[in-house]
């Protein structure tokens, strides 16, 4: 395509032409302007030449083409040889959104020898052909708007750097389950050195509770001891267990944390003399680890190859009576209780902290109304073998026939049906893992007590993920009886009718067989609870990091950046930021270490320069951007020499800053600016905007 020829010649577009005159920061103004069809998404809608034309006519545009796809080898090559051979020192490109291409336009730019923050993006595609497809006429009048728009700013642009930063090279993981476990495996493996912070005392968070998970159907224990030993033996990973994070500050590549580390009590002992503390010890307290379905002791282990290996005291149940001590001759456990605090300086943050079961309300589906209503997670410490029963299916000494599996119990709750939880607020979201668990359960139950009956009482049967669709397959195959129900109607749980009968009765409006209410036996009724988030606003507070409606971890964006929050250098793993399967969570737990390690990779940090910055000359201190920053903390007032005189001033973090202007319009002088997003840039876009003539 031949270049169109810049003309100044008044015309149709005086007064847009007029609206972005002025005066450069610079060399006077070479514009070159591209307009991209993208294959068809833009120039399918909107007249392309028409736009390119528009803007040759605008002062200080040198070039102006339209290109079917700027953003291939060929449209960047034509960018380069444009800025060289007609010595541009301005680039406005009207394409796609720029959060797809504005890293590749920027590095077109470097490769031709021009100041990467002198390209100006306009988005006509998301903006205009997308949103105004049903008229090309009005979608190409706004176009030309906005490409003036967009050369207007262009003309007022100036050199920026990329700020550099130099960061150490340290990660911090929170949380010490599969998720957590995986990204500080995998950070040490890019060489970087890491600190992994579990509050309990153990590793292998919810996962390690299960007896066997999908769909690989291995032992969930034997998995959690296998990543949990490879990470224990890594000289790089440094593991601190009942710790937990108490003061957080600081920014991208240089956080410093304070935690609080509780002492376990145990340490050096032998496999006998372990198992003789805990047999002396006389507390007995609901093991946390079988939901309360068995007994521990204050110094315990929650299963026999738990990581840590040494028994933890439970410093609330302790009486420090000192038998445990008597047994192993005084030697390798203290009964001292006291705190320490260790000091973290940390390069980037990956949280796994996980998430909490659904706990159901009292008398929710008969929970804990009918001690026969039990959760998944209960029945699945029934089913192991080193659960509370040895894994004989039988309940209060009673053998169970007839199994009642009812799913979505704290999840995909309808407003005016399920009543709102303790923050006031339904749990809309699917937990998706609850439907494959409930399945892999039932498989068991019939492979294993073939003259258990199961019914399973369903909304939809979510197996979404590769292998669980077979689940639902073998379910049917081994005789599982499937009801479903609606929503709006969920299940109810009565006592049985029969005094030698089943314990429960639950009734159900079956949609499979029209809405007809059936009455199902149950000598134990089993609830498919949900994930929900965690407690963790601490933590949330002092990081200032955003929780979804959904109460989960907020990520920047669930596509292109799924892993990244919008404090920089913290970032989200496993089932802290949504409902995920294991498999899911080591995956998140992989792109979350491979982007901490990212940071690091040029030695130091790069970061845009679209951040505050102070005119020390016009500032009088008088500290309105300080409290309208007052979340971020990124200005503050310090002093400052000015002709001999002690003043106070602003001055930004630009580490901290990320560039929203909340602070500039607050300034009553005009003395902190957001760079590349000046005032004077503003007013030259709306004036081309809002220009009369067209």
């Amino acid at each position: 395509m031949e270049a169109i020829p810049a003309r100044n010649e008044k015309d149709a577009l005086a007064g847009v032409a007029e609206a972005v005159s002025g005066v450069a920061q610079t060399d006077a103004p070479r514009v070159g302007v591209y307009v991209c069809h993208c294959g068809g998404n833009i120039s399918d809608v909107v007249d392309v030449e028409r736009v390119a034309q528009a803007a040759a006519r605008l002062p200080g545009v040198a070039v102006a083409r339209h290109y079917s796809a700027m953003c291939s080898q060929g449209g960047q090559n034509l960018l380069i040889e444009d800025i060289q051979r007609e010595k541009l020192n301005r680039i406005v490109i009207a394409a796609c959104t720029p959060s797809l291409h504005e890293h590749t336009f920027r590095a077109a730019a470097i490769r031709a020898d021009l100041n990467p923050y002198l390209y100006e993006p306009v988005n006509v595609r998301e903006q205009v052909s997308w949103c105004t497809a049903s008229d090309p006429q009005a979608a190409t009048d706004k176009a030309i708007r906005l490409v003036a728009a967009g050369i207007a700013k262009a003309r007022k642009l100036e050199p920026l750097s990329a700020i550099t930063m130099q960061a150490t090279r340290h990660v911090t993981v929170v949380g010490g389950g599969v998720s957590g476990l995986r990204a500080a495996r995998d950070l040490s493996r890019l060489g970087l050195a890491v600190t992994l912070l579990e509050r309990s005392p153990f590793l292998g968070g919810r996962v390690s509770q299960w007896h066997q998970v999908y769909p690989s159907e291995v032992r969930a224990r034997d998995l959690v001891t296998q990543l949990a030993e490879a990470v224990l033996a890594d000289p790089n990973v440094t593991v601190h267990t009942q710790a937990e994070i108490v003061e957080a500050s600081g920014c991208i590549g240089n956080f410093q944390l304070r935690v609080r580390v509780k002492p376990r009590g145990v340490e050096d002992l032998g496999p006998a003399e372990m198992e003789a503390a805990m047999a002396a010890c006389p507390v007995r307290v609901p093991s946390e680890f079988d939901f309360g379905l068995a007994e521990r002791k204050a110094i315990y282990r929650p299963y026999t190859n738990c990581r840590p290996a040494m028994p933890a005291i439970d410093w609330n149940a302790c009486t420090r009576c000192g038998q445990c001590r008597m047994a192993v001759g005084g030697q390798g456990i203290s009964l001292d209780s006291i705190e320490t605090h260790l000091d973290l300086a940390t390069g980037a943050i990956v949280l796994a902290t996980g998430f909490d079961p659904y706990q159901p309300a009292d008398g929710e589906f008969g929970y804990r109304h009918f001690p026969q209503v039990v959760t998944l997670a209960e029945f699945e410490r029934l089913l192991d073998p080193d659960g509370p029963t040895k894994g004989h299916l039988e309940y209060q000494g009673r053998p169970v026939r007839n199994v009642c599996l009812i799913h979505c119990v704290g999840s995909r709750q309808i407003e005016g049906v399920h009543p709102p939880g303790p923050n006031g607020k339904i749990n809309a979201h699917c937990s998706r893992v609850c439907c494959t668990a409930s399945l892999r359960a039932a498989i068991e139950v019939r492979r294993r007590f073939p003259e258990v009956n199961v019914f399973d009482l369903h909304q939809d049967i979510r197996t979404y993920g590769r292998g669980q669709e077979e689940y639902y397959t073998e379910a049917s195959r081994r005789g599982v009886i499937f009801l479903r129900y609606a929503g709006e109607q969920p299940p109810s749980v009565a006592a049985g009718t029969q005094a030698d009968g089943p314990a429960l009765t639950v009734r159900v409006k079956d949609l499979l067989t029209f809405g007809e209410e059936l009455d199902v036996p149950a000598d134990l009724v089993v609830l498919a609870t949900g994930m929900v988030p965690r407690d963790i606003e601490s933590l949330i507070g002092q990081l200032k990091i955003a929780r979804s409606e959904d109460g989960f971890l907020q990520e920047v964006h669930p596509k292109l950046r799924p892993v990244e929050m919008a404090v920089g250098a913290v970032f989200v793993a496993g089932t802290c930021q949504a409902p995920m399967d294991i498999q899911e969570s080591c995956a998140a737990a992989g792109a979350a270490a491979a982007k901490a390690s990212a940071l690091f990779s040029q030695g130091t940090i790069q970061l845009d320069p679209f951040r505050a910055r102070v005119d020390p000359d016009r500032c009088r201190g008088h500290g309105k951007c300080v409290e309208a920053c007052a979340y971020q903390r990124a200005v503050q007032l310090v002093e400052s020499q000015r002709d001999g005189q002690t003043v106070t001033v602003a001055q930004v973090n630009s580490a901290l800053c990320n560039g929203c202007g909340i602070c500039v319009p607050v300034c009553p002088t005009g003395a902190i600016q957001v760079a590349g997003w000046r005032l004077d840039q503003f007013e030259a876009m709306v004036d081309a905007l809002a220009a009369e003539e067209v």
